[in-house]
């Protein structure tokens, strides 16, 4: 089969995406496989592009680890010759349209907010994952927390925020309680994610957040313990929690190993991971999802749980959630990536 994994582009979670095409790039070479690891946005400047998936070429070899910041995106742009005026990269639609299957392993947007999905199936080019309805549904936290509230899913109280009325005067300040916590919209790897004790901190918060994006979403402070649950095809995977040495669960601790104890299954009562676990699925049917994809909740000491978000394209790299569930059960990781690609293909009978 020719794969095509696709990874990088101009998020701030470029690097994480990197690796996490790195990993399933290896994974489906290892199964024998004609398979290419292509960055979407730097593709591959080369004339004779026909024939890449016969050349013998480690495509993963340029690949480093996951720095503890996020990536500097104008050094990014400069390696482009034609200055970067389109989103695809030297010949990735050409290379894309070659494969029988295109591996989604971008983060952030534009890819996983449904942009590239859209491009993609104009094309006629298949790819893995949900359509570009449901990615763009659940990218927007502003919008998925509404559907989660209209379908009784249990979600952190809040609202969100536009740049053009914060630059206005208007803060919503009256409508916060402190603790606060203030992300991006469409943010992810938990990059613009602040929390705030007061308002002076509220402000900076969202003068930080919006320099990211042009929404902000602001919500209740939920002091709790970190879960998350993996639905493959409709169903959910065992539970795992996520314990921070210090901190949260932010970039640093999300992506530098030995930042984190995660336990899989999680160490709960069999009722609490049964509601947990139904919540997930139903988080993924409200959002129209489809294939896989990863739910974050937090859980209080009196029982009561709340779903943060939902993310179409879970990271793949060494200390990712996912791939751990699935080995729960025991699916490894390359049978997990070979698992998705075929409930990919269902999609388009």
């Amino acid at each position: 089969m020719k794969i095509v994994v696709l990874a990088g582009g101009t998020s701030t979670e470029r690097d994480v995406s990197l690796v996490t095409g790195k990993m399933i790039y290896k994974a489906f070479k290892n199964r024998g496989h004609e398979t290419v690891l292509l960055d979407v946005y730097l593709g591959y400047d080369v004339e004779d592009y026909i024939d890449v998936f016969t050349m013998n070429k480690d495509w993963a070899q340029a690949v480093g680890a996951i720095s503890k910041d996020a990536p500097d995106m104008e050094k990014v742009r400069a390696l482009r010759k034609d200055g970067g005026k389109s989103f695809f990269g030297p010949h990735v639609l050409d290379i894309c349209a070659m494969a029988d299957m295109v591996f989604m392993a971008l983060h952030g947007a534009p890819g996983e907010d449904g942009t590239v999905q859209a491009a993609f199936d104009l094309a006629g080019i298949k790819y893995t994952g949900c359509d570009c309805l449901g990615a763009a549904v659940a990218m927007d936290k502003a919008l998925s927390k509404e559907i989660f509230r209209q379908n009784g899913i249990p979600t952190p109280a809040g609202f969100h925020l536009i740049k053009a009325d914060f630059e206005n005067g208007d803060d919503k300040a009256g409508e916060v309680s402190y603790p606060a916590v203030v992300k991006t919209c469409k943010g992810g790897s938990s990059v613009g994610v602040y929390m705030v004790n007061n308002y002076e901190e509220y402000k900076d918060a969202l003068k930080n957040a919006f320099s990211y994006e042009e929404q902000v979403v602001v919500e209740q402070y939920i002091k709790g313990r970190e879960f998350s649950i993996g639905v493959l095809d409709k169903k959910a995977l065992p539970i795992i929690e996520i314990a921070p040495l210090e901190g949260f669960y932010d970039y640093k601790n999300k992506y530098q190993a030995g930042s984190a104890v995660e336990t899989c299954p999680a160490l709960l009562p069999e009722d609490i991971t049964k509601k947990m676990q139904k919540a997930a699925e139903d988080v993924f049917a409200a959002l129209r999802l489809k294939v896989y994809a990863r739910m974050d909740f937090l859980l209080q000491e009196d029982g009561s749980f709340f779903c943060l978000e939902a993310n179409t394209l879970p990271g793949m790299t060494p200390t990712s959630l996912l791939p751990q569930e699935a080995a729960a059960v025991g699916v490894d990781f390359e049978a997990l990536c070979e698992k998705i690609v075929e409930l990919s293909f269902e999609k388009y009978v």
